[in-house]
């Protein structure tokens, strides 16, 4: 199982990345977590901001493509994407791969 971890400025745009993305059968699940509370450097200052953040569930074998649709949808001029492997049951390994391609 690989994480995809993003931002997105708010739950409509979250929302929509996900069910784009759940369409395009490159992830198998996203999980919002609104209230992220995010401090970071833009353009010569620190900049604060209220965001939503998604979590993709997505095979190895599609995790290039999500990445490639993240950065082409994505709201934000940089977003920043991260993504991680993981450890995980026989079970849920099986539906990531039936889910995505």
């Amino acid at each position: 199982m690989i994480h995809v971890t993003t931002t997105c400025p708010d739950r409509h745009s979250a929302e929509r990345l996900a069910r784009a993305a759940l369409a395009e059968h490159v992830t198998a699940c996203a999980n919002i977590i609104e209230g992220v509370r995010s401090l970071y450097h833009w353009q010569g200052e620190i900049a604060e901001d209220t965001e939503v953040m998604v979590i993709f569930k997505t095979s190895d074998a599609a995790c290039a493509a999500l990445v490639a649709f993240l950065e082409a949808e994505h709201p934000y001029d940089v977003p920043v994407i991260t993504w991680e492997r993981l450890e995980t049951t026989k079970d849920a390994a099986d539906w990531l791969a039936r889910e995505t391609h």
